[in-house]
């Protein structure tokens, strides 16, 4: 098959939506098909390049010409509706490609459906977080999980989180296409069962979770110095943005209630604001490569992801488990597709600081419990690898082929079978 995937981002701009774009395009490309992937312009990355045997062309938008619109100068976003500049640009791609499948990822998406009548492959789209409801994505309101989307709330919302202007396009833009999102693909992947049901898809769209390399769980080449900043004794360890919704301020509040209490290694991008006034034991990392992340993974003794917000799919989560290292997480989002309490892990209350440190304090007395759970981890794992996960996808793309070959055949069927005409 071709295969032309969509996405706003792509490396060298990096999260867990664009790490799972470039692991579906590369598995896909060593199972035989031929992949490229449309995205939108970077400048430290090329216009056209190959990423192994995927290729990658990046495309300008008219939107991210104008810098002021967007908090992150590295992540200007794709628009809730057509960006006319980056629907030529997909036009020329599918001219140039001529896929027979378009796998699309959040909003980029808006720019292709003009193009949908124009040629024949099918569409599919992922959604990794809320965005077909929530002009913010996240489905949260006042820091705290929103009871669903309404015009009203929406509009305030927006407003708040992007400013008047801009929060008011957005909030009507999401709005008004979202009807023409869902008559337009023909295929939903949610990757959690929180996303298909907060999103209005349950039962009208197929789970199918993030995943990780089959080789993930070996030990990663990594420059030496790194991992000699880690503790040399037993560590707790948190991968993610260091922000309120991440539950930084939840864990920090937790830790300070253990007894006797090993490290606390923390990763991300730093937010100063949740982290003033740090208590002894926590060590604060930022900007270190995946590898680096992947052997702290394997060092520590157990991954804490106190998400507040319903995360949707959290992929820190899943390379913890293929290291065999067990997870404390919130009962919210996604995490409880991934995270069976007692099997794999433990599942807390979001915002509990004090459900958190008793099972913080629960696995740090019990080594036996930890030992269980890592076995748990390493079984549940491989129904999140690659070779599971992507031969899902591929099943859903034949899919959709042979439906349309039916059809064809049922058509010049339906053309052959009608009567002479009498002369």
């Amino acid at each position: 098959m071709r295969i032309l995937q969509l996405t706003q981002f792509y490396p060298p701009v990096i999260g867990g939506e664009e790490r799972h774009v470039r692991n579906l395009g590369a598995a896909l490309a060593r199972r035989g098909h031929e992949v490229s992937v449309a995205t939108l312009r970077h400048p430290a990355a090329a216009v056209e390049e190959m990423d192994g045997d995927v290729r990658v062309l990046r495309l300008r938008g008219t939107l991210q010409r104008v810098g002021s619109l967007f908090t992150e100068s590295d992540r200007r976003l794709a628009p809730p509706f057509p960006d006319p500049e980056l629907l030529a640009g997909l036009a020329r791609v599918m001219r140039r490609q001529r896929p027979d499948i378009v796998h699309a990822h959040n909003w980029i998406v808006h720019s292709y459906l003009p193009l949908r009548p124009l040629f024949p492959a099918r569409l599919v789209q992922t959604l990794h977080d809320y965005s077909l409801v929530c002009a913010r994505k996240n489905l949260m309101r006042q820091g705290r999980p929103c009871s669903g989307p309404a015009l009203g709330k929406c509009l305030t919302c927006a407003r708040a989180h992007y400013g008047t202007a801009k929060g008011t396009v957005t909030a009507l833009a999401t709005r008004a296409s979202s009807p023409l999102v869902r008559s337009g693909v023909d295929r939903f992947l949610a990757v959690s069962c929180a996303v298909a049901a907060l999103n209005g898809l349950e039962g009208h769209c197929e789970v199918v979770p993030n995943f990780i390399p089959d080789d993930l769980g070996a030990p990663p080449a990594i420059p030496p110095a790194l991992p000699e900043l880690l503790p040399d004794a037993p560590y707790m360890l948190f991968v993610g943005d260091l922000n309120y919704q991440k539950g930084v301020p939840v864990l920090l509040q937790a830790y300070r209630r253990l007894q006797d209490a090993p490290p606390l290694v923390l990763i991300g991008r730093s937010y100063a604001e949740e982290l003033r006034d740090l208590p002894p034991g926590v060590r604060v990392f930022s900007s270190w490569p995946h590898a680096a992340v992947l052997e702290a993974w394997r060092r520590c003794m157990f991954g804490l992801a106190p998400s507040v917000w319903p995360e949707p799919c959290a992929t820190v989560v899943m390379e913890a488990m293929a290291f065999g290292k067990p997870m404390i997480v919130t009962d919210i989002g996604g995490m409880p597709d991934l995270v069976e309490g007692g099997r794999n892990g433990l599942l807390v209350p979001p915002g509990d600081a004090e459900a958190l440190a008793a099972g913080m304090q629960r696995l740090l007395n019990d080594p036996g419990l930890r030992a269980q759970l890592a076995a748990g981890c390493l079984e549940r794992i491989e129904t999140l690898k690659a070779a599971s996960v992507v031969a899902r996808i591929e099943a859903i793309y034949r899919d959709l082929l042979a439906k349309d070959a039916s059809q064809r055949r049922n058509s010049e069927g339906a053309v052959h079978a009608l009567p002479a005409e009498r002369s």
